[in-house]
C-alpha cells in the first residue's frame, strides 16, 4: 500500500499574518485560499519543488498556535537557505554544521519552528 504525507497541519493566530510570512519571506507557493464557511477558511501553502504543503487557517487545525515543533525541509545548500531567508528579513540561525548534514532554524511568528537540512554529500 502506497502512502503519501501531503499536507501538514500549521496552528497560527493569524492567517492573514502567517500567510504572507510564508509567501512573501520564505517564499511557499500560495495553492488555495478558500473560505469554506463564516468558520472555515482553508489556506494550503507549498515550499517551491515539494510535494507536502502545510495547511493553515480557521476552524481548521486543532493544536494550540505555535505548537508545530521541528518541520523539516530539504535544501540543496543551507548557507544559500539562509541568505535567502535573511535578506527577506526572516531571523535564521548561522549554518549548524553537523555530521549528518548542515542546518538553518527559523520560526515563523506564531513560534512553529522549522529546520532546513543540507544533506551530506555521498561518496
Amino acid at each position: 500500500m502506497e502512502m503519501k504525507l501531503e499536507v501538514v497541519p500549521l496552528p497560527v493566530t493569524d492567517v492573514d499574518r502567517a500567510k504572507a510570512f510564508y509567501v512573501d519571506r520564505v517564499g511557499f507557493v500560495a495553492d488555495h485560499d478558500h473560505r469554506v464557511s463564516d468558520t472555515v477558511r482553508f489556506v494550503q501553502l507549498t515550499p517551491p519543488g515539494s510535494a507536502c504543503s502545510i495547511v493553515l487557517g480557521e476552524g481548521i487545525v486543532e493544536m494550540a498556535p505555535g505548537t508545530q515543533r521541528g518541520l523539516m525541509a530539504v535544501v540543496p545548500d543551507a548557507g544559500a537557505a539562509r541568505d535567502h531567508l535573511v535578506s527577506r528579513g526572516v531571523r535564521a540561525s548561522e549554518v549548524d554544521e553537523q555530521e549528518w548534514g548542515r542546518f538553518v532554524y527559523f520560526a515563523d511568528p506564531d513560534g512553529n519552528t522549522w529546520a532546513l537540512q543540507e544533506l551530506p554529500r555521498r561518496v
